[in-house]
Formats: C-alpha cells, sequence, structure tokens
C-alpha cells in the first residue's frame, strides 16, 4: 500500500481506533485515550488528527526514518501510526498539537 493510501485510510477515525487496537500497546492506547478525553472527542478522531498533524508537521529527517522503518516492516500502517502517535503524544501534557482543529 502507498503511503498517500495509508494516510487517506487513517482520516477516517473507525479505521484509526481500529488500528490503534491493533498496535497492542496499552501504555499507547491508554495516553492516546486520556488525551483524547481532555480534549473531548473519541480516541479514533484524536488519532486521525494525530496522523494528520504528523503529515503536516514531520521534519525530512523524521520522513526518511519513517520510510526506513516501513520499508522494513510487515505492517507498515502500524509504524504510520505508532509514529504518528508517539510524536504528538510526547509534546508535554497539554493535549494534542492538532492546533484545536477537533470535529
Amino acid at each position: 500500500m502507498l503511503l498517500g493510501d495509508l494516510l487517506a485510510r487513517f482520516q477516517d477515525p473507525l479505521v484509526a481506533e481500529q488500528a490503534l487496537a491493533a498496535l497492542d500497546d496499552l501504555a499507547l492506547a491508554t495516553s492516546v485515550t486520556v488525551r483524547a478525553d481532555a480534549a473531548g472527542v473519541s480516541a479514533g478522531i484524536y488519532a486521525a488528527e494525530c496522523v494528520a498533524d504528523y503529515a503536516d508537521t514531520a521534519s525530512d529527517e523524521e520522513w526518511t526514518t519513517l520510510m526506513g522503518q516501513m520499508g522494513r516492516a510487515d505492517d507498515p500502517g502500524a509504524v504510520l501510526l505508532r509514529r504518528a502517535l508517539v510524536s504528538s503524544c510526547s509534546h508535554g501534557t497539554g493535549g494534542c498539537t492538532c492546533g484545536g482543529s477537533h470535529r
């Protein structure tokens, strides 16, 4: 699957939420859920917005790292989602980094 296709799929909050559950990472899922609750949105919406924010703001170095990891992964979508969520969830304790663009 092409990177653009993955980014488009993760725009759907249901797909993003299902992919988050499939990551089998309780700590990350908990962090996303807490931040989503604080923002007043579902975990799926929050995750979808994290992916969109990541796509808009990731550095060239981050994209290079992402592409390398995705190229070696059995599930490139999981790599993308994990990196996007970790990137967003690592920005302090103030919630998401989408700039208030919740739907």
